[in-house]
Protein backbone atom coordinates (compact mmCIF):
# COMPACT_ATOMS: atom_id res chain seq x y z
CA UNK A 1 0.00 0.00 0.00
CA UNK A 2 1.56 3.27 -1.27
CA UNK A 3 1.60 6.41 1.39
CA UNK A 4 -2.08 7.64 0.22
CA UNK A 5 -3.89 4.52 0.21
CA UNK A 6 -6.13 3.27 2.64
CA UNK A 7 -8.57 0.49 3.15
CA UNK A 8 -12.36 2.19 3.00
CA UNK A 9 -15.40 0.96 4.98
CA UNK A 10 -18.98 0.98 4.31
CA UNK A 11 -21.71 0.34 6.78
CA UNK A 12 -24.85 -0.64 5.49
CA UNK A 13 -27.78 -1.20 7.58
CA UNK A 14 -31.69 -1.15 7.33
CA UNK A 15 -31.60 2.14 9.64
CA UNK A 16 -29.91 5.24 7.73
CA UNK A 17 -29.37 6.57 11.45
CA UNK A 18 -28.40 3.17 12.32
CA UNK A 19 -25.49 3.11 9.88
CA UNK A 20 -24.76 6.18 10.34
CA UNK A 21 -24.51 6.06 14.78
CA UNK A 22 -21.94 2.90 13.98
CA UNK A 23 -19.76 4.91 11.39
CA UNK A 24 -19.43 7.73 14.22
CA UNK A 25 -18.67 5.33 16.97
CA UNK A 26 -16.04 3.40 15.11
CA UNK A 27 -14.68 6.89 13.89
CA UNK A 28 -14.28 8.13 17.45
CA UNK A 29 -12.81 4.79 18.52
CA UNK A 30 -10.27 4.84 16.17
CA UNK A 31 -9.08 8.45 17.44
CA UNK A 32 -11.69 10.30 15.45
CA UNK A 33 -10.90 12.50 12.43
CA UNK A 34 -10.91 11.02 8.77
CA UNK A 35 -7.98 8.83 8.82
CA UNK A 36 -10.21 6.11 7.51
CA UNK A 37 -12.58 6.59 5.23
CA UNK A 38 -16.32 5.51 6.85
CA UNK A 39 -19.16 5.58 4.89
CA UNK A 40 -22.86 4.52 6.08
CA UNK A 41 -25.27 3.53 3.50
CA UNK A 42 -28.78 3.26 5.23
CA UNK A 43 -32.08 2.89 3.97
CA UNK A 44 -33.50 4.15 1.04
CA UNK A 45 -33.29 6.83 -1.21
CA UNK A 46 -36.48 8.19 0.34
CA UNK A 47 -35.13 7.81 3.97
CA UNK A 48 -37.44 4.79 5.23
CA UNK A 49 -36.44 1.46 6.17
CA UNK A 50 -34.57 -0.51 3.52
CA UNK A 51 -31.40 -1.17 1.43
CA UNK A 52 -30.23 0.57 -1.53
CA UNK A 53 -28.04 -0.46 -4.08
CA UNK A 54 -27.52 2.63 -5.32
CA UNK A 55 -26.70 3.92 -2.12
CA UNK A 56 -24.28 1.17 -1.15
CA UNK A 57 -22.34 1.82 -4.52
CA UNK A 58 -22.29 5.51 -3.92
CA UNK A 59 -20.71 4.92 -0.41
CA UNK A 60 -18.37 2.57 -2.10
CA UNK A 61 -17.39 4.98 -4.26
CA UNK A 62 -16.71 7.75 -1.99
CA UNK A 63 -14.44 5.50 0.17
CA UNK A 64 -12.27 4.00 -2.77
CA UNK A 65 -8.88 4.92 -2.23
CA UNK A 66 -7.13 2.31 -3.88
CA UNK A 67 -6.53 -0.70 -0.96
CA UNK A 68 -9.71 -1.77 -1.34
CA UNK A 69 -13.58 -1.25 0.59
CA UNK A 70 -14.78 -3.78 3.27
CA UNK A 71 -18.54 -3.85 3.39
CA UNK A 72 -20.10 -5.22 6.71
CA UNK A 73 -24.15 -5.46 6.76
CA UNK A 74 -26.46 -5.33 9.43
CA UNK A 75 -28.58 -8.29 7.94
CA UNK A 76 -30.86 -9.58 5.34
CA UNK A 77 -31.48 -8.06 2.42
CA UNK A 78 -28.52 -5.74 2.92
CA UNK A 79 -26.95 -8.57 2.93
CA UNK A 80 -28.08 -9.77 -0.57
CA UNK A 81 -28.29 -6.63 -2.05
CA UNK A 82 -24.10 -6.40 -1.80
CA UNK A 83 -24.04 -9.81 -2.99
CA UNK A 84 -25.96 -8.84 -5.95
CA UNK A 85 -23.65 -5.68 -6.40
CA UNK A 86 -20.92 -7.82 -6.00
CA UNK A 87 -22.04 -10.50 -8.96
CA UNK A 88 -22.94 -7.30 -11.27
CA UNK A 89 -19.09 -6.87 -11.05
CA UNK A 90 -19.11 -3.38 -12.19
CA UNK A 91 -21.06 -1.24 -9.51
CA UNK A 92 -18.36 -1.40 -6.69
CA UNK A 93 -14.78 -0.50 -6.91
CA UNK A 94 -12.05 -3.60 -7.29
CA UNK A 95 -11.53 -5.58 -4.41
CA UNK A 96 -14.57 -4.66 -2.62
CA UNK A 97 -15.12 -7.29 0.29
CA UNK A 98 -18.56 -8.66 1.93
CA UNK A 99 -16.86 -9.07 5.39
CA UNK A 100 -18.71 -11.89 7.54
CA UNK A 101 -18.95 -10.35 11.10
CA UNK A 102 -21.40 -8.48 13.79
CA UNK A 103 -22.47 -4.95 12.32
CA UNK A 104 -21.21 -2.75 15.59
CA UNK A 105 -18.40 -4.73 16.71
CA UNK A 106 -16.77 -5.73 13.63
CA UNK A 107 -17.20 -2.37 12.09
CA UNK A 108 -15.25 -1.30 15.25
CA UNK A 109 -12.72 -3.49 14.82
CA UNK A 110 -12.39 -2.42 10.67
CA UNK A 111 -12.19 1.17 11.32
CA UNK A 112 -9.37 0.92 14.33
CA UNK A 113 -7.58 -1.81 11.91
CA UNK A 114 -8.28 0.31 8.90
CA UNK A 115 -6.36 3.64 10.81
CA UNK A 116 -3.68 1.86 11.88
CA UNK A 117 -2.69 1.36 8.06
CA UNK A 118 -3.69 -2.53 7.54
CA UNK A 119 -4.59 -4.01 4.23
CA UNK A 120 -7.70 -5.19 3.17
CA UNK A 121 -6.84 -8.54 4.46
CA UNK A 122 -6.00 -7.39 8.25
CA UNK A 123 -9.14 -5.76 8.14
CA UNK A 124 -11.19 -8.53 6.96
CA UNK A 125 -9.18 -10.78 9.75
CA UNK A 126 -10.17 -8.33 12.46
CA UNK A 127 -13.47 -7.62 11.72
CA UNK A 128 -14.23 -11.51 11.44
CA UNK A 129 -12.47 -12.19 14.85
CA UNK A 130 -15.12 -9.57 16.44
CA UNK A 131 -17.67 -12.99 16.68
CA UNK A 132 -15.15 -14.38 19.28
CA UNK A 133 -16.05 -11.58 21.49
CA UNK A 134 -17.48 -12.27 24.60
CA UNK A 135 -19.35 -10.23 27.05
CA UNK A 136 -19.48 -12.38 29.88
Amino acid sequence: MSDGERVGIVLVSHSAAVAESVAELARSLAGGGDTVPVAPAGGTEGGGLGTSSELIAAAAAAVDRGAGVAVLTDLGSAVLTVKALLSEGDELPERTLLIDAPFVEGAIAAVVTAAAGADLAAVRAAAEEAYTYRKV
